[in-house]
């Protein structure tokens, strides 16, 4: 095979696009006709335009470490993953399973807590969760739904099997340049679009209104949505205004926010105009300074008293964290069990619960083999990758184990599967993951899709943007899409 795919290296790893050296899946077989026939200098034109349309447009994220500067484009690569009908299908099952019995965990953990007081996770590690909010205790969320919007990421072992890795029940970000990345497709490969028949996901800002819309106080047919940043030096801002500009709602500052009499108002230049929603990119500790972390700027003080007051809605609710805490992440196979009363579609990746002595005696003999992170940690941040570390960061890693066992789990090292992807000049395998976006109102729906993101360094496990990630289109085929057939696509599990 010619051009751009000459030389591509499987490795020893589940690839996404060749079952074996030469042979590639039903589901890539017209995109790797196009980019055997692509040669290296028509590849580069259209990576390019694509870089220049993320710049022009200021499609950019935020680092807070390294000597590169803070503000970068967002890495994105040209060759899309593709996932069969039937693959979907699964994901979206196992995803809808497992978000279900997230929103009933909540509700149970703030009203009789039932799930503890039959054991099924031990008390202490829910109550004493660093995201378990009493305030919470014996509330309703309008709708009763706490997580409306979720992102789950996914990742595939060297069998194909897609796993859960960690479910993100706060503020999940990166939607944003799902949307872009797709647009960005169909500007520089439009022909190869069109020839797939691909699942649309623009329809992502209204499906995500109309949930807000949801999720306010009952009785409000036509209820005022804002979306609350934390302000433009945020990492995730330009998901902000731009998820705010395409659902055409009011993008606020916890300073354009005031309580009066128990309702919340935006300032606006007629006067005070009642929010019925706010969608909220700011976590719980700096939400209310009146509830939570006093010295905080960010948010709206009374906030927390007229959410309880049952006159605004929250998305997503007010001690959602708990959910998507690494200890609590190990124990959602038993929560599905018990709420649903059936077994999880997607497994989860092996667990040590280093507050358990036998798991945290066999972590401490085998830091140098197992994965590390922080229970509270995100973006890549608090984690060791035992086999690449050096001694130092180990013993660092050890030290802090046993000074607070409840705040780490360690897992197996899981070779993620991998995707051609352009990097430093030519086609490479690099290992990538998926997160899906989920959302939770009336009902529970997946955008077809989700960000594929990619650890653009040779070798690296890590995919987050902010550990020198990227990302790429993720094409979901309609049934009757070329190579969609579910007895040509890998089995799920």
């Amino acid at each position: 095979m010619d051009g751009m795919l000459n030389g591509y290296e499987v490795g020893d790893f589940f690839d996404e696009m060749y079952s074996a050296p030469g042979t590639v899946r039903p589901h890539y077989a017209l995109l790797a006709q196009r980019f055997a026939a692509m040669h290296d200098e028509e590849f580069k034109r259209k990576a390019l335009l694509a870089e220049n349309s993320y710049r022009t447009q200021g499609i950019t994220f935020t680092v807070y470490s390294g000597d590169e500067g803070t503000e970068r484009i967002f890495p994105f690569d040209l060759i899309p993953r593709i996932i069969p009908g039937a693959e979907w299908e699964h994901i979206e099952r196992g995803l809808t399973q497992r978000l279900t019995a997230l929103n009933l965990f909540l509700h149970d953990i703030y009203h009789d807590q039932r799930i503890l007081k039959e054991k099924v996770i031990p008390s202490e590690l829910v109550l004493g969760a660093q995201n378990f909010r009493p305030e919470m205790l014996n509330f309703d969320p309008p709708g009763g739904i706490y997580i409306h919007i979720c992102g789950t990421d996914l990742i595939r072992d060297r069998q194909g099997v897609y796993t859960v890795l960690e479910d993100n029940a706060r503020c999940p970000s990166g939607v944003s340049y799902l949307l872009e990345n797709r647009q960005a497709m169909k500007r520089v490969f439009p022909n190869l679009f069109t020839r797939y028949n691909v699942r649309r996901v623009d329809h992502y800002a209204q499906d995500l209104l109309t949930t807000l819309r949801e999720a306010a106080p009952q009785g409000n047919p036509d209820p005022t949505v804002v979306l609350l940043t934390p302000g433009i030096f945020n990492s995730a801002y330009f998901e902000h205004s731009f998820l705010a500009l395409s659902m055409g709602i009011e993008i606020v500052t916890g300073t354009d926010l005031v309580v009066k009499d128990e309702c919340v108002f935006m300032k606006t230049t007629s006067g005070l105009k009642k929010v019925d929603v706010i969608y909220r990119r700011i976590d719980d500790d700096f939400i209310d300074p009146k509830v939570f972390r006093k010295d905080s700027v960010l948010g709206v003080p009374g906030l927390i008293s007229a959410y309880r007051a049952g006159n605004v809605g929250l998305a997503n609710a007010v001690g959602t964290g708990v959910a998507d805490d690494k200890v609590i992440y190990h124990y959602v196979p038993r929560m599905i069990k018990f709420y649903l009363g059936e077994e999880p579609l997607l497994p989860n990746v092996e667990t040590y619960i280093t507050s358990h002595e036998p798991d945290r005696r066999y972590v401490l003999e085998n830091l140098s083999t197992l994965v590390v992170k922080a229970a509270n940690e995100s973006g890549g941040y608090g984690m060791l990758i035992g086999p690449h570390a050096s001694q130092q960061e180990i013993e660092t890693f050890r030290t802090a184990i046993q000074a607070d066992p409840r705040g780490y789990i360690a897992q197996p090292v899981i070779n993620l599967s991998r995707s051609p992807s352009f990097c430093e000049g030519q086609v490479e395998g690099r290992h990538i993951d998926l997160r899906p976006y989920i959302l939770s109102g009336k009902k529970v729906s997946l955008t077809p899709g989700g960000l594929t993101r990619v650890a653009m360094r040779k070798g690296s496990l890590v995919v987050n943007s902010s550990q020198g990630g990227g990302s790429k289109d993720t094409w979901v085929l309609n049934q009757d899409s070329p190579g969609s057939d579910p007895k040509s696509s890998v089995p799920a599990q």
